[in-house]
């Protein structure tokens, strides 16, 4: 049997592909629910065109409801109290926001993130949820796709991730959402859609690190030293990207990606981190590559520094001065090329490997 047997029909995938997201469920895991006018300079020496406002603080105000803050790390949107709780509720669409933003903002973003001011994830709703613009990279395992204009964008974006916390920068699943731009479009077979399941993966989208034969047909596995391992995700950031994410996103070339062994029909077992399966099927990786095509771009080509835009959106007067700087901080410490504030967490840079960076502050250059 080739290996391309093993691997799900992916018409559903390619079907409908602008309504697809993937989200983290209450628990901690994933679940699939599954776009320059005349310039003047600002005293500070900001820009801003002719229809924008700047205060001293250096605020951009591009509408009375949309203002970049004056630290140039995210801009806040407010909204009327009912449109806010439709994204709380998971009832929004992304796009509204996007399409607004790129009203104001030229498409130099590969990354829009949307943050919500929660001091508490409602009930039944997820961590976060990110909805793919695009796909312009083949050998991931799904289909190549370039919905962008939906969006408001050029074809410049890749995706929308959406988080109703702006705590979960830091303990994640942001590092998890930001995976979802590469992974797991049907690289491997799971029977967690959207995410690594019973498999050796070991990264944000789940798996495990090493794998304990029980006997019976029943098997053990852990991450990262623990005594268990999820199917859909792994704690947040607290873990870096594994060999497979690494080579997904184009961080490391394909004679560095390691064989994968994937459970057959795999059923979750009574204690930690057990599962029965009718065997453990182990796939080289030349047998992932020629079932799903090399990856191009190559890892020599392939895209490593990216740009991201944050946008806060808040009901009126939500946001205060403590809070500002609370995001700020945190922003800064998930997107900077250094190590993380926090010893029990990762930063984008640091769970890449020192591989990868994300730009975030708002340059005057893309503003309208």
């Amino acid at each position: 049997m080739r290996v391309l047997n093993f691997y799900f029909t992916r018409l559903s995938a390619i079907l409908l592909v602008v309504l697809f997201n993937f989200s983290c469920s209450s628990d901690g895991e994933n679940v699939m629910d599954e776009p320059v006018a005349q310039e003047e300079i600002g005293a500070d020496g900001d820009t801003a065109n002719e229809d924008d406002t700047v205060d001293d603080a250096g605020t951009i105000f591009l509408t009375d409801n949309l203002i970049v803050d004056a630290s140039k790390a995210f801009v806040n949107y407010t909204l009327p109290a009912a449109d806010y709780e439709k994204y709380i509720n998971e009832e929004g669409d992304v796009r509204d926001i996007t399409k607004e933003i790129y009203n104001h903002f030229n498409d130099d973003y590969d990354l829009i993130v949307i943050l919500a001011v929660e001091t508490v994830k409602a009930e039944d709703t997820a961590y976060g949820i990110n909805t793919p613009a695009k796909n312009s990279i083949q050998g991931l395992g799904g289909s190549v796709f370039d919905a962008t204009s939906s969006f408001g964008s050029g074809g410049r974006l890749n995706g929308v991730i959406f988080m109703p916390r702006t705590e979960f920068v830091q303990s994640g699943p942001f590092l998890h959402e930001i995976a979802h731009l590469w992974a797991n479009k049907g690289f491997i077979a799971t029977t967690v859609s959207g995410h690594w399941g019973y498999a050796s993966t070991g990264g944000q989208l789940g798996g495990f690190d090493a794998l304990e034969d029980l006997g019976d047909n029943t098997y053990k596995g852990t991450v990262a030293g623990r005594t268990s391992f999820g199917t859909f995700a792994n704690g947040g950031n607290s873990i870096p990207y594994s060999n497979v994410e690494l080579y997904l996103m184009g961080l490391i070339p394909e004679n560095e990606l390691a064989s994968i062994q994937v459970a057959i029909n795999p059923v979750a077992g009574n204690g930690a981190g057990e599962f029965t399966a009718d065997e453990i099927k182990t796939y080289t990786a030349q047998e992932l590559i020629a079932a799903n095509g090399k990856r191009v771009p190559s890892y020599e080509d392939a895209q490593k520094e990216f740009t991201a835009l944050t946008v806060i959106i808040s009901p009126e007067n939500a946001i205060d001065d403590t809070k500002k700087e609370e995001v700020v901080t945190s922003l800064e410490d998930f997107f900077k090329q250094g190590i993380p504030s926090s010893e029990s967490t990762y930063n984008f840079w640091t769970a890449t490997g020192e591989r990868a960076h994300f730009s975030n502050i708002i340059d005057a250059a893309s503003i309208k």
